[in-house]
């Protein structure tokens, strides 16, 4: 039995929570937040959270020889010091994206997951949904990649005003770049290797200096890409893979689903690829296995990936100024 601790449980964490419910041999046994009172009304919404201990500190989470491995959730800023500070007590630390705000943060992790021999993955759920390897598949009727367009944008900022949100407040871990901007540099990581260079990038700000727009033309390895996302207009989610033989698109970058196929000689096709579960179950199911194999890190989403996703976020950032 994997038991499970969670530093961080807000929103998502429920959606982690409600998933665990359905993997086998494992379970959660501690939350930490704020305050004890606030982890204690987490566990009350969780039904799989029986027996779970409520800390107020994450520390003491992490004291907790029960605890084998955690789901870190708090806001991207603290995912550094935290994943750093679960690796030096021996959990395995599964981590929700983005990993780390920088690629050096995120070296010194790497670094430290090996030297201790503890599991440290980047929460990139996209990689565990039955779609993705359906859309690496098709890349192979379709190539060579000749662009690739990953667009995430969302009108969320009247709500993100309204009700407080870690995509705002002009911190380091501030920005929409970070946030599912991050889903658009893991498929331009994984579709086109090679050098990255930013060649134009246009950035929009909300008055805190948190980006709430971005827009980036990239060139990686010589091919041509584009990442955009957005938290203030509401534009179709798509990536975009255009290729030597056809085109393919998956409407929903974040959560894929369903694959639209064109081939050059005129075959139109689409791909159902739905959920086992929902889409959190894969990365869970992968990272348990992980753990009881004693890896170090994931063959779908290695160090050098959540690395690379990184050095492509901190040239568009550079590039914005």
């Amino acid at each position: 039995m994997i038991r499970w601790g969670i530093l961080g449980a807000g929103n998502i964490a429920h959606r982690f929570a409600a998933s665990l419910e359905h993997v086998d041999d494992a379970e959660l046994v501690a939350v930490s937040r704020r305050s004890e009172q606030k982890a204690r009304e987490f566990l009350a919404e969780v039904p799989c959270a029986v027996d779970a201990r409520a800390y107020g500190d994450h520390e003491a989470l992490l004291a907790d020889p029960a605890v084998d491995a955690v789901y870190i959730s708090l806001p991207h800023e603290f995912h550094h010091a935290w994943s750093l500070a679960a690796i030096a007590a021996g959990k395995a630390v599964l981590c929700e994206k983005p990993a780390m705000l920088t690629a050096d943060e995120m070296r010194e992790v790497a670094s430290a997951s090996r030297s201790a021999g503890v599991l440290f993955m980047e929460a990139m759920k996209t990689r565990f949904v039955p779609a993705h390897e359906e859309v690496l598949s098709a890349v192979e009727h379709i190539g060579p990649v000749e662009s690739v367009v990953a667009t995430m944008c969302g009108n969320s900022l009247a709500k993100y005003i309204e009700n407080g949100c870690y995509v705002l407040g002009g911190g380091p871990g501030s920005g929409v770049l970070l946030d599912c901007g991050t889903y658009c540099a893991s498929w331009i990581d994984e579709l086109l290797p090679g050098d990255i260079e930013v060649t134009g990038a246009t950035c929009e700000r909300y008055r805190d200096g948190s980006d709430v727009y971005c827009d980036a033309e990239l060139l990686i390895g010589g091919v041509r890409a584009e990442l955009e996302c957005a938290c203030d207009r509401a534009k179709p989610r798509a990536l975009r893979i255009e290729g030597a033989r056809g085109t393919l698109v998956v409407p929903s970058p974040h959560r894929p689903e369903r694959i639209e196929l064109e081939l050059s000689d005129g075959e139109a096709r689409v791909i159902e690829a739905p959920y086992v579960v929902d889409d959190f179950y894969g990365q869970i199911t992968h990272f348990c296995e992980l753990l009881r194999r004693g890896a170090v890190e994931s063959p779908v989403m290695p160090h050098a990936a959540s690395i690379r996703c990184a050095e492509i976020l901190d040239a568009i950032r550079i590039a914005m100024g």
